[in-house]
C-alpha cells in the first residue's frame, strides 16, 4: 500500500505534471471506485488544475475554477491501487470489464493519468467534493507526521492514556495519518522496538527515541522517492525497506535472521536482535491484537 512518503512524492510528481493543465474528460470504469455523485464527475470538464494537495494516503487533486467553488478530486489508492501517467492514450476509450483500470483522467494536451487496481478485493476510492473533510476518511484522520508542528511533545501527547501495542497504535489513521504496515515496521526496527511493546510502558527517553525514527525514517524515504518517476515509486520504496518484507534475509544491522508474524490479512517483520532482546516473537496467525 502507497504509504505518506509514496503518496507525498506523487503529489510531487503531480504538482509538476497536472498544475495549470485543463481536464477535457473524466472517465470512471468501475463502479465500486467512486464514492461520490454529486457534484458528478462531468464537472471537472473544461476545469483547471490549480493545486494537488495530501491528506495522509489521500491525494487531493484541485480545480480551483469551477462555478460555485473549487472541487477536490479526493483519491486513496488503497492496499493494490495505483497512478500511471500516461503521455498519450489509446484513440478508443477503454472499455469497463476485466482489466485493472478504475479511472481516467485526460488532458487537453492530450496527457493525463490512470488509476488502476489489481486483485479482486476493490479498494480504491475516488471522491469529488468541495470540501476535502466531506470525506470521511480525510475527516478521521490525525495529524501528518511531517508537518512542521510534529515535534515530539505532539507524539507524546497523541501517545498518552493509549493501552494498544505500539505497532497498531502507528498504523492508526486516526492517530497520525499516513504510516501503514511498511513504514511501521521499518520505525520500530529503526527504534529498536518490540511491534508488541505496549504503548503505556514507553518511558520518556523510548518516546523520544521513537520520534526521531519516525522522522528520520518518513524523511528519508521521502528524498529517496523525490524527483522519481510514478511508475518507478512502488519499487523505490521497497530497495529502501529494510526489515519490512525481508523475511528470511539478514538484518542490514546485526546479520540476524528476520523474522515475520503473520495475521489474517497481513504481517509483520521484526529483527529478534535489534527489537526482541534476541527471542522471537510467537507467530499468531489469525490474530486481531494489531488491528
Amino acid at each position: 500500500m502507497p504509504e505518506v512518503p509514496e503518496v507525498e512524492a506523487l503529489r510531487e510528481f503531480l504538482d509538476g505534471h497536472l498544475v495549470g493543465k485543463e481536464i477535457v474528460r473524466v472517465l470512471p470504469l468501475t463502479v465500486n471506485a467512486l464514492k461520490t455523485y454529486d457534484p458528478p464527475l462531468a464537472a471537472l470538464e473544461g476545469a483547471t488544475v490549480t493545486a494537488v494537495g495530501r491528506h495522509g494516503k489521500y491525494l487531493d487533486l484541485v480545480a480551483g475554477d469551477v462555478p460555485g467553488g473549487a472541487l477536490h478530486l479526493a483519491v486513496h489508492l488503497a492496499r493494490a491501487g495505483w497512478l500511471r501517467w500516461k503521455d498519450s492514450f489509446p484513440a478508443e476509450p477503454p472499455r469497463p470489464g476485466r482489466n485493472p483500470l478504475a479511472l481516467r483522467t485526460v488532458l487537453a494536451g492530450g496527457d493525463g493519468f490512470d488509476l488502476t487496481e489489481a486483485g479482486t478485493a476493490k479498494r480504491l476510492a475516488v471522491h469529488l467534493v468541495r470540501d476535502p473533510a466531506e470525506v470521511p476518511g480525510i475527516a478521521r484522520l490525525g495529524p501528518d507526521p511531517l508537518a512542521a508542528s510534529f515535534d515530539r511533545t505532539a507524539l507524546a501527547g497523541l501517545l498518552a492514556g493509549e493501552r494498544r501495542r505500539i505497532k497498531g497504535a502507528l498504523r492508526d489513521q486516526r492517530l497520525i495519518a499516513g504510516i501503514g504496515n511498511a513504514y511501521s515496521d521499518e520505525i520500530l526496527h529503526a527504534a529498536r522496538m518490540s511491534p508488541f511493546k505496549p504503548v503505556a510502558n514507553l518511558s520518556e527517553d523510548e518516546i523520544t527515541t521513537l520520534y526521531e525514527a519516525l522522522r528520520d525514517t518518513l524523511r528519508e524515504a521521502v528524498e529517496r522517492s523525490r524527483g522519481v518517476a510514478a511508475g518507478r515509486l512502488k519499487a523505490e520504496k521497497r530497495s529502501g525497506l529494510r526489515v519490512h518484507g525481508r523475511t528470511g534475509e539478514a538484518c542490514p544491522v546485526c546479520g540476524d535472521t528476520i523474522r515475520e508474524v503473520s495475521f489474517s490479512d497481513s504481517s509483520l517483520q521484526y529483527c529478534p536482535t535489534c527489537q526482541t532482546g534476541g527471542r522471537p516473537l510467537a507467530d499468531r496467525r489469525m490474530s486481531r491484537l494489531l488491528k
